[in-house]
């Protein structure tokens, strides 16, 4: 009897095998690519502060340096028309001075932080300390944001209930922005890139729709604050879909490049660990060798239910 189970068991876990790669397959098919780079090539991304704000070939990711009261900006154009849609990205800091924030979004031509429409992800350095931020800026101009500090009184309603989380330098981290269109949910979510392990999350209720964005941004337009302080790292593997079902344009780069806003020489090169890319091509089926692994297996099975059967 025991036999039996086993030999059922093997003829079970075969049939997974080959249901599972077609799930996934048809997961990744549920969302309409929009924009996706995974640096592997120069993204030509528009920036007033090439000093700072670069393409890194030797790495494979983008550089910045955002420094407040500059003005200093990296985008790429994009046409968001509305609709639900999921913005994800790496990042590893290796410097952020006290003041300073990161800053990495979606925004409208304006791309200044207090007018909308605008959605950023902000990594911060300032009373609460290495904490992290989702502020958003509708097109009515209603500010709303929240933080991963416990209960920070200036956020109000929006307070995050949790208990403080903090992000580490030289550490990467992968960030997904989702907003979903039918509950009027903005979420964000930082976790650790290499375990996969959750560091914060939180939700604004948007009550608005949300459209308007024409650019994927980085920079510090809108923020004045002290000058000479910096925030210092690297993205990888910046990615926006939508549902499949969604209408979206893809608008290509600019290839004017506006005169740079001088600033200082970058901090010296540190070692970084280069995260994971996108698969930039479409990788072929596993189900071949997923195939004969199975057939091996049935076999097996057949051959054991056989000798019992003869017993």
């Amino acid at each position: 009897m025991n036999v039996h189970k086993t030999a059922l068991l093997l003829i079970t876990i075969c049939l997974l095998i080959l249901v599972v790669p077609h799930t996934a397959q048809a997961a990744d098919q549920n969302a309409n690519v929009v924009y996706q780079t995974s640096f592997t090539s120069d993204p030509q991304w528009v920036t007033n502060n090439p000093s700072n704000d670069y393409w890194d070939p030797s790495l494979e990711m983008y550089h910045f340096s955002i420094e407040p009261s500059t003005g200093a900006y990296a985008y790429f154009p994009v046409e968001l028309n509305g609709g639900s849609f999921t913005f994800e990205y790496d990042v590893i800091l290796y410097h952020v001075d006290e003041g300073a924030t990161f800053r990495f979004g979606l925004t409208g031509d304006d791309m200044n932080l207090g007018d909308g429409p605008n959605i950023l992800s902000e990594f911060n350095n300032a009373k609460y300390g290495q904490i992290m931020t989702l502020h958003l800026v509708t097109q009515s101009e209603k500010l709303l944001e929240t933080n991963s500090e416990s209960d920070a009184v200036e956020m109000g309603s929006n307070a995050y209930k949790g208990p403080t989380a903090t992000y580490d330098l030289n550490k990467t981290y992968h960030v997904t922005i989702t907003y979903d269109d039918d509950s009027k949910l903005l979420s964000m979510q930082v976790n650790e890139k290499l375990s996969g392990t959750e560091i914060w999350s939180y939700y604004l209720n948007t009550i608005d729709e949300l459209n308007g964005f024409t650019r994927i941004y980085l920079g510090s337009v809108g923020d004045y604050g002290n000058m000479n302080i910096y925030a210092t790292g690297y993205i990888a593997n910046v990615r926006l879909t939508t549902p499949s079902a969604a209408v979206v344009t893809q608008v290509e780069s600019s290839t004017a490049v506006p005169t740079p806003i001088p600033t200082p020489t970058p901090t010296p090169e540190r070692t970084i660990v280069i995260p994971t890319p996108y698969p930039t091509e479409t990788q072929k089926s596993p189900l071949s060798g997923v195939l004969a692994i199975g057939a091996l297996a049935i076999t097996g099975a057949c051959c054991v239910l056989k000798r019992i059967k003869e017993n």
